[in-house]
């Protein structure tokens, strides 16, 4: 007897795939993401990740979660991430048009003193809304090495906007593709005409995990690694509570120098 998919499973298949894709084309571009993390966190520098929109949820993969660690410093604007209110106040339109307002990555930016060996990674699928675009090159012109993770298709098929100027991906030393279609969303339903099951995501977060375990394999080697968050039934209870502590601490301690001379923000 032939298997056959349960109907509630193209979305994973599609995923599955997606993810294939991902490890079969970045390899290389993660790998070298992997080694400017390594060096900007044993050189007591830090990598400010950056995002808009669902793109802060592979900002906030990064640190704080179980198995992360300090050196990867999580940046986002409440007013362009905040979803859950979809209409009325802090409603989605507003959010939308904060994220397309020229300016406003320089005013972001301008909280911190980065370090010449701090690297800042930008998350943007679509790659062409101006906070984004502006963070990244505002980065580039401190003279930080950027990368950008967002998606190639998904840019090449928006208009650059006229006031940006730039796709996120032109204003990157290095571009990690997500490998998602142009409409982000993966899967075709006989009788609807508009696809559904975003993959940007959960490619997102494959990157940025990936990205995390290599470079903690460089800090250990190099045997620079910081603490790591985990969980009591892996280390035990006081074991736990220490890591917790000592990674807090330790994030506190690298970010007092980024805002620090900035008087907090």
């Amino acid at each position: 007897m032939t298997a056959t998919a349960a109907p509630a499973l193209p979305w994973m298949t599609a995923a599955a795939a997606l993810l294939d894709r991902v490890a079969a084309t970045q390899a290389e571009a993660i790998e070298t993401a992997s080694q400017w993390s390594a060096d900007a966190i044993a050189a007591d520098g830090l990598v400010h990740l950056f995002g808009t929109g669902h793109s802060r949820i592979p900002v906030e993969e990064m640190f704080p979660r179980y198995g992360s660690y300090p050196g990867f410093n999580p940046i986002v604007e409440l007013s362009m991430t905040f979803h859950t209110q979809v209409v009325g106040a802090n409603g989605q339109r507003q959010a939308m048009y904060i994220e397309r307002m020229a300016g406003l990555a320089e005013v972001i930016l301008d909280n911190f003193t980065f370090g010449e060996r701090d690297v800042v990674m930008v998350f943007s699928a679509g790659g062409t809304t101006a906070v984004p675009v502006e963070f990244a090159r505002g980065a580039r012109a401190r003279g930080l090495r950027v990368i950008a993770v967002t998606s190639v298709l998904q840019s090449m098929s928006s208009t650059i906007d006229s006031v940006v100027g730039n796709r996120l991906l032109d204003e990157a030393d290095l571009v990690i593709d997500l490998c998602t279609p142009h409409a982000d969303a993966m899967v075709d339903i006989a009788g609807l005409d508009t696809p559904v099951g975003p993959g940007s995501t959960v490619a997102a977060v494959a990157i940025v995990n990936s990205i995390k375990v290599r470079t903690a394999q460089l800090l250990t080697e190099q045997g620079c690694m910081p603490p790591v968050l985990t969980r009591s039934s892996a280390v035990g209870t006081e074991r736990s509570r220490i890591l917790f502590d000592e990674a807090y601490r330790e994030h506190a301690r690298r970010l007092a120098r980024a805002i620090g001379q900035r008087g907090g923000g």
